[in-house]
């Protein structure tokens, strides 16, 4: 199956993974920086004019759209055959998040943060689709999307493994700053409106929140996501 792209960035970062890409179309007139890289790239180029590039092409494009091979999801099992526990992995698991852009940028901040894998449910959650590809802003390149049909079992899973399953929640007990770091990890991110799910909850080792300060009370779940990890890899640098 093939897959839609857009963006500057998104299709760089296609190129230097080294993505099958189709073939390229660009609105006349614009990213003429990438045009000799994609054609020393052997992929084909359709240049449109402004108006049929916009009739055919809706949203923010930057002028850009990719077709390429569609991402691999990995499984559960072929993840855990590839990991080392002992090197204290960090992986993500996302409940039932269902903002594209929120997946886009989670994605983002577990590249930067070092994070292996993230963990998404089959169903009930936003796919790996072109606004989640552009919001991830080329991340997607460099992070395993697992995907599963069940987070519980997963979770029980990964503690099989020798991972602490740790869970966030507004009405935590314990604040993000008291994640033990010496050991795998994987944070389980809720979804943007009730959070966790019960039974999910209920697997975790520890569940903690992030102390807030001021009249808002939540945050959104891409900015809690960075928060953690970065807190995490900080320390564990440290």
């Amino acid at each position: 199956m093939s897959l839609s792209i857009y963006g500057k960035n998104p299709i760089i970062e296609a190129l230097k993974a080294e993505r099958k890409i189709v073939r390229v179309v660009i609105m006349s007139g614009t990213n003429a920086d990438l045009v000799d890289k994609i054609k020393e790239n052997e992929i084909p180029i359709v240049f449109l004019d402004k108006q049929k590039f916009k009739e055919t092409y809706k949203g923010v494009t930057q002028g850009i759209v990719a077709e390429v091979d569609d991402y691999k999801k990995w499984t559960l099992n072929d993840f855990l055959s590839e990991i080392d526990v002992k090197k204290d992995p960090l992986v993500l698991m996302l409940d039932e998040i269902q903002d594209p852009h929120n997946l886009g940028a989670i994605l983002r901040s577990a590249e930067a943060g070092g994070v292996c894998a993230v963990i998404i449910p089959k169903n009930r959650s936003v796919g790996i689709t072109p606004a989640v590809i552009k919001a991830s802003s080329g991340a997607i390149e460099y992070v395993k999307i697992v995907e599963v049909t069940n987070l519980t079992q997963t979770a029980e899973k990964l503690k099989e493994e020798g991972f602490w399953i740790v869970g966030t929640s507004l009405d935590g007990k314990t604040s993000y700053e008291e994640i033990y770091v010496d050991r795998p990890l994987c944070i389980v991110i809720g979804n943007e409106g009730k959070g966790m799910g019960r039974l999910l909850k209920e697997h975790c080792d520890l569940v903690v929140t992030i102390p807030m300060l001021g009249k808002i009370n939540s945050l959104n779940a891409s900015v809690g996501a960075g928060i953690i990890i970065f807190d995490i890899q900080r320390r564990k640098r440290g």
